[in-house]
């Protein structure tokens, strides 16, 4: 009686503190009649979820009711002083050659950012004016709550304020990759909600960053971000994610991914930063032929939490998936890697392997690994696998006989076992920046 009164509370709680957010900041949101109605139905989805916790199968290594509590406020919109201190982290995160397109506080910043001489095909403009201003099926593909039931897409949803809708149209192939960054720049604790959209059309080719990082002095905050994507068939989009934030920093970030026929989405997400994040990807096969790579890092130490969720939906046959997972883990970080494939009874010829490793410095350190299969057609080629284990101590050995240090021999060991899933980084540049930010992990060590 008094465990269950216990939850109750709780989750009326959290309810109680969200319904009050939504009521002061709902005139700041983008969006009125239909959109603002989209938003209410969210909120109200939210509070009868809750948080969720261990018993919710899909979040039982990542207990939010227990590690979330308590709801910041929204962040203000970044006046000069945050620009300011924006800009001096931009410097170092920006990637060279790329287009920047610059989120401040969860709020677009042009004074940051390049709308410059756009490429043939290539259309930007900001989530606010496509909420109030934008066609309907673009507002659709934004707003749509058959994506996911997940209380923490609910919670986006009803207060996403500002992010990029990103359109490349039929046969464009984009020379330049286009960044998003989002700078977390406030003085105060805040939370942040963005949402972006970007549209792959049919023979278009596409590089997309996405790199999350606070500047200095920044307080603890909160980041809840949603990216939805549909990539048209014949074309290509590949995509890095780096998750760079404070260190103790929250942030739930969700990806829904449509694929289209004969096309190719090959995707890299490395997470070293925060003290407790989720990034959960839902990918979905909508076209025959389609080839889908997603590869992951977690470098994680101190007592930092780091999830990793994918979801892979073969809902059409001759649809080939690899999934490669590296994390690493000193001290008593924790990592979470849970992969599901599932193959629809129409899929026919579906090909999908997928392997997690991860690498213990610490005794204290705790890795759940959970890969998962869901097979309903009997034509298929799939298998999965999973490792847990230290380093190798006779390589240790071996590079330390040749008079390494035992610090830099570890490093080039763990650049080693993290090298396989970022290699499949196609861009030189991009590969090489990916590199240098577990090279970043690696000397904070120690």
């Amino acid at each position: 009686m008094n465990v269950a009164l216990a939850k109750t509370d709780m989750k009326t709680d959290t309810s109680r503190a969200l319904s009050e957010a939504f009521a002061n900041v709902r005139e700041r949101l983008p969006g009125t009649g239909s959109v603002a109605e989209v938003r209410q139905r969210a909120l109200e989805s939210f509070e009868q979820q809750g948080l969720p916790h261990r018993r919710v199968e899909d979040w039982k290594y990542t207990d939010l009711r227990t590690s979330m509590r308590e709801v910041l406020p929204l962040a203000a919109a970044p006046d000069e002083a945050a620009a300011s201190r924006a800009a001096s982290i931009l410097k170092s995160t920006a990637v060279k050659g790329a287009r920047q397109l610059v989120l401040v506080d969860g709020v677009y910043a042009p004074q940051l950012s390049n709308l410059g001489k756009l490429e043939k095909g290539l259309a930007i403009r900001t989530l606010r004016d496509a909420l109030e201003t934008g066609g309907e099926a673009v507002r659709d593909q934004l707003l749509s709550s058959k994506q996911s039931t997940d209380p923490m897409v609910s919670l986006n949803t009803a207060m996403m304020t500002d992010g990029v809708v990103i359109e490349v149209s039929e046969g464009a192939e984009l020379a330049q990759p286009i960044q998003i960054i989002h700078i977390a720049s406030g003085a105060v604790p805040a939370a942040m909600f963005t949402r972006s959209l970007l549209r792959v059309g049919n023979k278009a080719k596409v590089t997309l960053i996405e790199s999350f990082v606070a500047a200095d002095g920044a307080k603890s905050y909160q980041a809840h971000d949603a990216l939805v994507v549909s990539v048209g068939s014949h074309a290509r989009l590949d995509h890095v994610r780096l998750m760079e934030d404070a260190r103790d920093a929250f942030n739930v970030s969700t990806a829904f991914v449509t694929v289209g026929a004969h096309s190719h989405f090959n995707t890299f997400n490395l997470t070293a930063g925060g003290q407790l994040s989720r990034y959960q990807a839902f990918i979905k096969f909508a076209g025959e032929h389609a080839r889908v790579e997603t590869n992951g890092v977690n470098l994680l130490n101190g007592t930092q939490h780091g999830d990793t969720t994918l979801f892979l939906d073969h809902a059409v046959p001759n649809g080939a998936s690899r999934e490669v997972f590296r994390a690493v883990l000193d001290d008593r970080g924790h990592s979470v890697f849970q992969g599901r494939i599932i193959v629809r009874p129409d899929a026919q010829k579906t090909d999908a392997k997928m392997m997690t490793r991860a690498l213990l410095l610490s005794d204290e350190a705790e890795a759940d690994n959970k890969p998962e299969l869901e097979i309903f057609a009997d034509d298929v080629t799939c298998g999965h696998g999973a490792t847990t284990g230290a380093l190798d101590q006779s390589l240790l050995f071996y590079l330390r006989a040749r008079g390494l240090p035992e610090k830099e021999a570890q490093a080039l060991l763990i650049e080693a076992f993290v090298g396989e899933a970022i290699e499949s980084i196609v861009d030189d540049n991009l590969r090489d920046i990916a590199v240098g930010a577990a090279r970043r992990w690696l000397a904070a060590r120690g």
